[in-house]
């Protein structure tokens, strides 16, 4: 059996991980698989996937990001974990979300953050700012507060708000998009839908914007690096984000 690798979750067939890193193996001609695989027994996947010799190691989503911790051998100090590699009967445990929340705010003003989410997606978030202006935390328990949002730079959603099974963007937290800084940036790390409606609200507001796919895109690289030991070939960046958007990506 050739070499795999495979994202986990639940619910999993949303994710468009598979059709990254398969379109990836494909472009290199490398005889490996990567799949998508619904976890709800974390305990008895990592029981069987230990001694698999076959198994590179797995991407982690949604609700697992920081269930899965207690199952491995090291984990990353960030608090969550996407990407979780086998070395011999140990599993290291790492955050590439990390890499792909840099890929996704290149250039973007950082001075003034305001954060939408306190989940896994978030602890990405503020390790990757770590180093930026103000930071202000958004939670469900006061996503009302859209005062927050007067003055922000920048605006990420790093909650699953706006898909399908999640439930809509308040609205009111829509309308106030209109109260961030002149030039202001807003990113959503859903990607299915690609456009949201926080997007869509955000152009009519005068906001720049960056969608999911930049960070699912910028996290995949690194996991990719791990679990195949080859570069992704950059050069084919149009031709993947075109199959993503268009949905032929959805597993």
């Amino acid at each position: 059996m050739p070499p795999y690798a495979e994202v986990i979750g639940d619910p999993i067939a949303h994710s468009k991980s598979p059709a990254i890193h398969n379109f990836w193996l494909g472009k290199l001609g490398i005889d490996a698989a990567y799949r998508a695989t619904r976890v709800i027994d974390l305990e008895a996947y990592f029981d069987a996937r230990r001694g698999d010799s076959d198994w590179r190691g797995c991407n982690v989503t949604a609700p697992h990001k920081q269930a899965v911790i207690p199952f491995l051998d090291e984990a990353s100090p960030v608090g969550a974990v996407n990407c979780i590699v086998r070395d011999g009967g140990r599993l290291a445990g790492l955050n590439t979300d990390v890499d792909g929340v840099h890929a996704a705010l290149a250039g973007a003003d950082l001075s003034r953050v305001v954060l939408i989410g306190a989940g896994g997606a978030a602890m990405a978030v503020k390790a990757a700012l770590a180093d930026a202006g103000e930071l202000v935390g958004i939670t469900r328990q006061n996503i009302d507060r859209t005062e927050l949002l007067a003055g922000a730079t920048l605006i990420i959603n790093a909650t699953p708000l706006g898909m399908a099974h999640a439930g809509p963007m308040p609205g009111a937290l829509l309308a106030a998009l209109p109260s961030a800084a002149p030039g202001a940036t807003a990113f959503d790390m859903v990607y299915q839908p690609l456009d949201t409606l926080f997007l869509q609200a955000a152009r009519a507001a005068g906001l720049s914007t960056v969608d999911g796919l930049t960070m699912l895109i910028g996290q995949a690289r690194k996991a990719f690096r791990l679990f195949f030991g080859a570069e992704p070939p950059a050069e084919h960046d149009a031709e993947l984000r075109h199959l993503l958007s268009e949905g032929t990506g959805k597993v």
